[in-house]
């Protein structure tokens, strides 16, 4: 009997083997992103959402101020409990600022605090009438150390 036990042990080790062997390593054809090089907090946005679309409102009758903050990540200290990750203002990148449709609305620079703003109006995000409710999805791109980066956000008339 033990005998037995042990001939089917041995089978079973060995077609898992087989099977583990076999197995191949393929890359997920779905997920072609890679981690951004920074940090980008839409201004507007409230604090800790970071949704892959987080919403800003602006009236409709006023003119837009449409912000970004961008941070690099120490992760100097991570395993410290007290200090942990720090953000640190990413200065002088150039960004671009354009719908998701590929329109460009502008190229700007991040200042000291690694904030870049661009005030533009309804109109020129292509909504001649604006209405409660109406959306324009948008994005902020740039390149930091030599990786590309875009981060999605919609603006919608309050």
């Amino acid at each position: 009997m033990k005998k037995h036990i042990k001939i089917s042990l041995l089978i079973v080790l060995v077609t898992f083997g087989l099977v583990f062997a076999s197995c191949e390593r393929v890359e997920d054809p779905f997920v072609d992103r890679v981690v951004s090089p920074v940090l980008v907090m839409i201004d507007g946005a409230a604090r800790g959402d970071y949704v892959t679309d987080p919403v800003v409102s602006y009236a409709a009758d006023q003119p837009l101020s449409i912000g970004a903050f961008v941070y690099e990540l120490d992760k100097t200290n991570i395993l410290n409990n007290a200090i942990g990750i720090d953000s640190l203002p990413v200065n002088s990148l150039q960004l671009t600022l354009s719908t998701r449709t590929g329109t460009k609305i502008a190229d700007v620079s991040t200042d000291n605090t690694g904030k870049a703003t661009v005030s533009r109006s309804w109109e020129q995000l292509g909504i001649a009438t604006p209405r409660r409710g109406n959306t324009v999805s948008m994005q902020w791109s740039g390149t930091h150390k030599g990786q590309a980066f875009t981060r999605y956000f919609r603006v919608q008339v309050r």
